[in-house]
């Protein structure tokens, strides 16, 4: 029998989030219902509620999540109820060629779940990267649980469904950061501070932090950042430069996703260096480089989708590395919200308050 809850929703384009009813049916075949405990205010939710993703509103925003599950339907095996998990949009469905090729992060036939929740009124919802978690139930794939230490809070567990995955899978993942390795990331928000904590982990000799908000470059020292430049006062390709005998960092993550970071990113790397790009750019941005220079310089330019993450592979890792006080998940939680507080947390996104907040139920 469907349920009637809460969530957030944003009708159109530009207008302000309200939390009103949903209704969640019953799971069906390959389908979980989770019961949400926390729910992480990302920047693809802002994105979806300015259109910048697509125009399928209504959205039911939020994905950055943990809860429990509460049931499953016809031939789930995998999962029970009150299995404590974090959500992922990439359920992996093991038989396209990326997955045959054992490569399963690059998976091009990802799922959700089938049937649609929808608002009372019987309106379809477009779930945010299919999960849509500012909500106290919602319907997944199951493929989209992945399940890790019921020990951990559920406000730093869900961080890893999103934000703070991508960022550390840009080091550890994509740009492959080795033991000694300089790495600079441009952009110090929650996945550049992510890209930070994942590049110390990894064994790099130093990080530096690009940023020209300078709390930021604060908490960046806190996650692991070894110099700090203020893109304000220094020009950061110089300034890069300058901390690595002239040469450039080894790795060099840009986790803003402009083409003036971008471009930055490029000429601020070793020769034969690595470029990852981790932040999102919308769809009107180009980018011209010389030909010549893209040649020249050698190494290598990647996009990393998710942190080039496996969710069933690297969140379980993760949970015991925080558990380990190897991975200091707890300081991205900038603050605890409630639902209706999510057009408020955007609000401080966009002047650069906050790592995270994060909606618990």
């Amino acid at each position: 029998m469907s349920q009637q809850v809460r969530g957030v929703v944003a009708r159109k384009q530009g207008a302000p989030v309200e939390v009103t009813g949903i209704v969640v049916p019953d799971p069906g075949p390959g389908e979980a219902v989770v019961r949400i405990q926390a729910c992480g205010v990302c920047h693809t939710d802002l994105h979806y509620r300015e259109g910048g993703i697509n125009d399928e509103f209504p959205f039911l925003l939020g994905h950055e999540a943990a809860g429990v599950v509460e049931s499953v339907g016809d031939g789930v095996t995998d999962l029970a109820e009150g299995d404590f998990v974090v959500l992922n949009w990439r359920a992996v469905c093991g038989v396209c060629r990326a997955c045959r090729r054992g490569r399963p992060w690059y998976c091009f036939d990802t799922h959700n779940a089938r049937q649609p929740m929808t608002l009372t009124n019987g309106t379809p919802l477009s779930p945010a990267l299919g999960i849509g978690a500012f909500a106290e139930k919602t319907l997944v794939a199951a493929g989209q649980c992945t399940k890790v230490d019921p020990g951990v809070p559920p406000e730093v567990a869900g961080l890893l469904g999103c934000g703070v995955m991508a960022g550390i899978g840009a080091a550890i993942n994509t740009g492959q950061v080795g033991r000694g390795d300089t790495v600079a990331v441009i952009g110090c928000g929650g996945v550049g501070g992510a890209a930070i904590a994942g590049a110390r982990l990894a064994g790099a000799r130093e990080v530096i932090a690009v940023d020209i908000d300078d709390a930021k470059l604060a908490k960046a020292v806190e996650l692991g950042a070894t110099q700090r430049i203020n893109a304000k006062r220094a020009e950061p390709v110089e300034a890069i430069r300058g901390l690595t005998g002239g040469h450039g960092a080894d790795v060099v993550i840009d986790a803003v996703g402009r083409p003036e970071t971008f471009e930055q990113a490029f000429y601020a790397r070793d020769l034969a260096g690595t470029v990852v790009l981790v932040g999102v750019p919308t769809p009107d941005m180009r980018l011209e480089l010389p030909l010549v220079d893209v040649f020249s310089r050698g190494g290598a330019v990647r996009s990393s989708w998710y942190g080039d993450c496996l969710p069933g592979r690297d969140f379980p890792m993760l949970v015991d590395l925080y558990r380990q006080d190897r991975l200091p998940l707890g300081a991205f939680v900038s603050e605890t919200i409630g639902l209706g507080e999510v057009e408020a947390a955007f609000a401080k996104m966009r002047h650069g308050e906050v790592l995270r907040s994060v909606v618990l139920f």
